[in-house]
């Protein structure tokens, strides 16, 4: 019998990039087209996650509004202090944060530094499948 998993340490994504504050966007567009992810952690000194980056952050938030994403840095979109999870903190805390704050990702840390990804999808694969709905439903709800 397989234990179910009981910490984001157990579903996360470990190694997880992130786009530093000085790197620009294009720089950042490219990342995410290698990685073929739609956000990024953006991370400043010690590895320290700052903000999210997100691919529509790119299109609506410069692209849209006239900026040059070629001389735009990611720290220029960086919020403050990103809505994160501890490695050792358990899959419920992962789920009510995501439900919170209306997420999908969120940056895995160990101590103030990047260690993973938790996203949404990677929940809904350890979970028995009528509760996946029930996930995705409360996490996707607008406010």
């Amino acid at each position: 019998m397989t234990m179910a998993p009981t910490t984001v340490k157990d579903l996360m994504t470990a190694g997880a990039a992130c786009i530093g504050e000085d790197e620009t966007l294009v720089q950042a567009a490219r990342t995410m087209r290698d990685l073929d992810v739609g956000a990024l952690p953006i991370c400043g000194q010690g590895n320290r996650p700052t903000g999210m980056l997100t691919d529509r952050d790119i299109v609506v938030r410069c692209l849209a509004d006239g900026g040059d994403p070629a001389t735009a840095v990611a720290g220029q979109f960086a919020d403050g202090k990103p809505v994160t999870i501890g490695a050792d903190d358990g899959v419920e805390d992962a789920l009510r944060i995501m439900t919170e704050h209306q997420v999908r990702r969120l940056p895995v840390i160990d101590g103030h530094e990047l260690v993973g990804m938790l996203a949404q999808a990677d929940i809904a694969r350890a979970m028995p499948e009528q509760a996946t709905g029930a996930v995705v439903e409360g996490i996707s709800e607008s406010q």
